[in-house]
């Protein structure tokens, strides 16, 4: 009789897996690439962040939404539409360089295809609606250039409405325009993401949006109290009625209310230790301190945090309104141990088999109800 993780692992690799937000792109941006520069290559095992091909195919993920991330940085300089562009670009440069690997996919046939053929797809997302400078003709754009979902904002309001990060309150939600940007997403078929939002924005988006929303990389604010980048109950019980899809976010922040204060106090402590003991880091007798005090004070959430945010979800609206949006190459070193990197689905869906739910219930979660809602988005743009 095969063991739950040998199950886990063999579901991994012949059921597809979609993440709603890898930040693969703006990693690339940090480490200094330019359009027409020497591309990270990401075919290989890469010494730092948390994708690239070999760990994706251990792993069996198979469909990463490429993050464009824009910061806020950004917003009225005039310059987020260009880095949106750069961003793009480099991401199509991955699948020119390496055909054999990836591919991009602007639907859910063309990451079924890309599955069949063995290579990994690259669908694209965009985080912060600041590159539309305020130009509804902007979405159209982004749609030509393979956009399939835009989250309205990120760490501040914008022109398009209220972040949950922002205490300021702009426009008390979506802005006009904002209201506008919704409805021509609807129409262009690409979909709305609000993951970032504030409360009063996403309950707007909810009442507008004629199709399903999502939230690309958004966790349960019941195990997060007082964050409101995460959904509470209520946000979740209207997502789950509008037909939506929350796709749970990997990162501790997200996942364990405690985990900012237990990570401060365990670096604290440590960085204490090493100013009174005149050492650094990279002493031997620091890395066998380091490594003893973190097993013995490990701040770090687990896997089964994780399927805790997607029990919960599940009991609130059911199975069919849950996904994978892991933040990989976006949360930093505060992943949970056994999901450190895109090599390790298998961990979480060994746990969620381990709590009874079924292959099909799993399916689900990996990419079916994600494709349910980006095929209903899509349908409603042919008939609108």
């Amino acid at each position: 009789m095969k063991k739950g993780g040998q199950i886990a692992k063999e579901i991994a690799q012949h059921t597809i897996i979609v993440d709603g937000h890898v930040d693969l792109p703006y990693r690339m941006h940090h480490q200094g690439y330019k359009p027409d520069g020497e591309i990270m290559n990401v075919s290989k095992r890469t010494k730092t962040g948390d994708f690239d091909y070999p760990r994706s195919k251990a792993g069996g993920l198979d469909a990463p939404f490429m993050s464009i991330y824009i910061s806020t940085k950004y917003q009225g300089s005039g310059e987020a539409k260009l880095l949106a562009d750069s961003l793009i670009l480099m991401t199509k440069e991955i699948t020119a360089k390496w055909p054999d690997k990836f591919a991009m996919a602007y639907n859910p046939t063309d990451i079924l295809n890309n599955f069949e053929a063995g290579r990994i797809s690259l669908p694209l997302g965009m985080e912060n609606g600041a590159p539309l400078e305020g130009k509804l003709q902007n979405l159209d754009y982004f749609y030509d250039q393979g956009i399939r979902y835009t989250t309205l904002t990120h760490g501040k309001d914008n022109l398009i409405g209220d972040s949950s990060y922002d205490t300021t309150y702009t426009h008390g939600g979506l802005s006009d325009f904002g209201v506008e940007v919704v409805k021509k997403m609807n129409q262009l078929g690409m979909m709305v993401n609000i993951s970032q939002v504030s409360d009063a924005t996403f309950n707007d988006v909810i009442e507008i949006s004629k199709v399903p929303v999502i939230a690309s990389h958004s966790s349960s604010r019941h195990f997060t109290p007082g964050f409101e980048r995460n959904m509470d109950d209520q946000m979740i019980s209207k997502l789950g009625k509008n037909g939506g899809v929350i796709m749970i976010n990997f990162g501790g922040d997200f996942i364990d209310g405690t985990f900012g204060e237990n990570n401060r106090k365990v670096k604290e402590h440590i960085a204490n230790w090493l100013k009174e003991n005149d050492s650094n880091k990279d002493d031997p007798e620091a890395i066998a301190y380091i490594e003893k005090y973190y097993n013995e004070n490990d701040p770090y959430p687990s896997v089964s945090h994780v399927a805790d945010h997607i029990d919960h979800v599940r009991e609130i609206v059911g199975i069919d309104h849950i996904g994978f949006g892991s933040d990989f190459d976006g949360v930093g070193d505060t992943l949970p141990t056994g999901l450190k990197d895109v090599s390790m689905y298998p961990n979480l869906i060994a746990e969620l088999l381990k709590r009874g739910y079924t292959k099909e219930d799993i399916e689900k979660i990996c990419y079916k109800n994600i494709f349910r809602v980006w095929e209903e988005v899509i349908d409603y743009s042919k008939k609108h």
